[in-house]
């Protein structure tokens, strides 16, 4: 599965790049599939172990901020791996062929 998450510290002002960036250190080591930008988070792997993952990357902003939110979206499918990529490069060989 892939699920692309955000998590936001709320009620510590303004500048949240520090509580963001430990939860993205999180999923860094956690060793899966990992793509971060501007929004969201995306990770791949099994159910469980990206659950995980995504519990403790909130756990590491909730040690920081008195109030959390998460936004998580999940695309379940089941025997496909390392989509996090090949459904990134079947978007480009589409746009080329447009070209």
């Amino acid at each position: 599965m892939i699920v692309a998450f955000s998590v936001t510290p709320l009620g510590i002002g303004e500048d949240v790049g520090e509580c963001v960036a430990e939860a993205v250190r999180v999923v860094r080591e956690s060793g899966l599939p990992n793509r971060t930008d501007a929004m969201f988070t995306s990770l791949e792997g099994e159910w469980d172990e990206v659950m995980d993952v995504v519990k403790r990357a909130v756990a590491a902003v909730e040690a920081r901020a008195p109030r959390v939110s998460l936004v998580l979206k999940a695309d379940i499918r089941p025997g496909v791996t390392d989509a996090l990529t090949r459904k990134v490069e079947a978007v480009e060989r589409w746009l080329a062929e447009r070209e």
